[in-house]
């Protein structure tokens, strides 16, 4: 079963695809690999969430986030691909938390994105990453995440 059944299995709509809020683009498809730009909790327009872990959200709350940026990741990747089932592997992600200064969680708030990707892809879906906590973020978003993805 492809990711893009196991979506609708687990009633998992995606969001719109997010607009870039720079001079960038999404997604750059290089041979088989595609970068996707780090992208935030962008949704139809407007940040849904703000705030640093450690003193305006829980480690659960930035769970939660990281799924949700993770499904604006899979929105660009399955604009870029046309289908999500072309995603051969999941390579390596880059997660960067906005966190107080003695936060040490960022681990378990990454896993968010984690745990979601080998829910939908499975073992493809397993990756190298970086879970980092960072002085601050664009808009002060708590969450930004990056990918590298291997593709058809």
């Amino acid at each position: 079963m492809g990711a893009e059944q196991r979506m609708t299995d687990l009633g998992i709509v995606l969001p719109e695809q997010p607009k870039p809020i720079a001079n960038y683009v999404p997604t750059v498809r290089v041979g088989n690999l595609l970068y996707v730009s780090g992208h935030g909790p962008h949704n139809d327009g407007k940040i849904k969430t703000a705030g640093k872990l450690g003193r305006d959200l829980t480690v659960e709350e930035g769970y939660q986030v990281a799924r949700n940026v993770t499904m604006n990741c899979l929105a660009s990747i399955r604009a870029a691909l046309g289908d999500l089932d072309k995603v051969k592997r999941f390579v390596k992600l880059l997660g960067m938390v906005n966190c107080t200064e003695d936060f040490t969680e960022q681990p378990k708030v990454i896993n968010g994105s984690s745990d979601l990707l080998v829910e939908l892809f499975g073992d493809s879906g397993k990756h190298a990453r970086s879970a980092v906590g960072m002085q601050a973020l664009p808009f002060s978003i708590p969450v930004e995440i990056e990918m590298i993805v291997e593709v058809e």
